[in-house]
């Protein structure tokens, strides 16, 4: 039996001065999906745990405990499943530890990828000289992440990521290593927003204006999960939408950049 309708979850986060607008994609007795919007974490950051995450969040509105099956970077946006059972909770662990779901990302990146599809095979570790970043390392941990592209631009690809193991930005370290870096991540591509001058020809701003950015974040989009419901054993696929900045980008890339 499938539980209520909550088609929009809305939080005002104060600590952020953020009003966060959250789409609740599935809810049915065992599970509930969110798109998750850039910027929310997943649970509370290390260094203000009082801050509101999605899970908090999820928790207060809905009025009921749930479970954090699995977690993606705050600047990431995307799908985020969650757990309503300890049944669920258990079942969809097991399924993730055991690389039987199968994750799709969509980012967007500098340069042309030239090759239509490949696989990324490198370990990755911490970064012993910045807290928080991860690197490639021989000695590191097996990361591996699949690659195809989507959409070739003048200068940028649209790719489809699917990482088989589940690294802490296993895709973002993987895509630098690689030399083709999300278009926005201030930590892999020293890039903090994306401009529509940067691929305008003609771009002219009105005087005593500043131009704002296409996008400010990480152009990177948890698009769909494939797993087994914990409850009712059938296979089941989940897709978010990219939110609307995201979806901006592209349109301005095939009309500015095409090739």
């Amino acid at each position: 039996m499938s539980g209520p309708s909550f088609p929009e979850l809305h939080f005002y986060d104060g600590a952020r001065h953020e009003k966060w607008r959250i789409p609740v994609l599935h809810n049915d007795e065992a599970i509930i999906a969110c798109n998750k919007p850039s910027g929310l974490p997943v649970i509370p950051e290390r260094w203000h745990p009082e801050w509101p995450c999605l899970r908090s969040i999820a928790i207060e509105r809905l009025n009921m405990p749930i479970f954090v099956v699995h977690r993606i970077d705050a600047g990431t946006s995307g799908l985020l499943l969650f757990a309503k059972t300890a049944s669920a909770h258990r079942e969809l662990c097991r399924q993730f530890v055991r690389h039987l779901v199968e994750k799709t990302y969509l980012a967007l990146v500098k340069g042309e990828v030239i090759e239509e599809a490949l696989t990324i095979q490198r370990p990755i570790a911490p970064n012993p000289r910045r807290p928080g970043v991860m690197m490639m390392a021989r000695h590191g941990k097996s990361a591996v992440t699949a690659i195809r592209v989507v959409e070739r631009f003048l200068g940028f690809t649209l790719i489809e990521a699917q990482p088989q193991t589940g690294r802490q930005h296993q895709i973002r370290a993987h895509l630098q290593a690689i030399g083709h870096p999300l278009l926005v991540d201030p930590i892999y591509s020293q890039t903090g927003a994306f401009f529509l001058s940067s691929i305008k020809a003609d771009f002219h701003l009105k005087k005593e204006k500043t131009e704002q950015p296409l996008i400010r974040r990480l152009t990177l989009h948890a698009s769909a999960l494939r797993f087994y419901h914990p409850e009712r054993k059938n296979l089941i696929t989940m897709t978010a939408p990219e939110a609307k900045d995201f979806q901006a980008t592209i349109r301005n890339l095939r009309k500015y950049a095409a090739r």
